[in-house]
């Protein structure tokens, strides 16, 4: 037997699951209306590349190919020691604490920006064609080519809208960065235009003594 439902019945419940239906829209309208503006992260990408890599799994502990997200307060230090170092290399020749990245925002510029300082008492950092010895530091720029030793890192800045993080991420090439993009190899030009007694990018870096940093 058809059981007949009245026309009444099927215009009510219509009316209420149309209503029913608005509520749910609009609430789902206002939520994405009141949440927060989603801000682009500045990203700096690094890719790595060392003659041993393979062999001797020195970039082991390192993420490749996904992003980090860190506090723009953070001092981001590359080294031996995983206890100071957020990235580290396995390798004994590494200083315990071999260069850090540090951002600020420049008075004249809404983006962050980046600084390199070298905090290895053993070995000069190269950035680009110059030559960072302990302690000294420089404007990273959008891209650049980083070494120490055998290491060479190609760094290359994205810029983003967030004040309050950034993100990192490596990629591990298969050959070498400098051949692979044509890089000149120039004589390094020291920090304050006068060479020092800090080592050059033809001589690897000698371990560190744990007391030296």
């Amino acid at each position: 037997m058809i059981l007949m439902v009245p026309l009444t019945l099927l215009l009510i419940a219509g009316h209420v699951l149309s209503a029913w239906a608005g509520q749910i829209l609009r609430h789902i309208m206002t939520s994405f209306e009141d949440a927060d503006t989603e801000e682009t992260m500045t990203c700096l990408q690094i890719t790595v590349y060392h003659p041993g890599q393979l062999q001797s799994r020195i970039f082991q502990s390192i993420r490749f190919y996904n992003r980090e997200k860190l506090p723009s307060s953070e001092v981001v230090k590359f080294g031996r020691n995983s206890n100071i170092c957020h990235y580290t290399f396995q390798d004994k020749q590494v200083s315990r604490v071999q260069f850090s990245l540090q951002l600020f925002k420049k008075f004249d510029s809404s983006v962050l920006s980046f600084e390199i300082k070298n905090m290895s008492k053993k070995t000069s950092l190269l950035v680009d064609n110059k030559e960072l010895c302990y302690l000294n530091k420089i404007d990273l720029p959008y891209k650049c080519m980083v070494r120490f030793g055998e290491y060479q890192f190609l760094i290359e800045k994205e810029d983003g809208e967030s004040l309050e993080f950034f993100e990192t991420q490596f990629i591990l090439s298969p050959r070498s960065l400098l051949q692979e993009n044509n890089w000149p190899l120039q004589k390094p030009i020291p920090e304050y235009g006068v060479y020092s007694s800090c080592s050059t990018q033809n001589t690897s870096p000698t371990e560190m003594d744990e007391n030296e940093l």
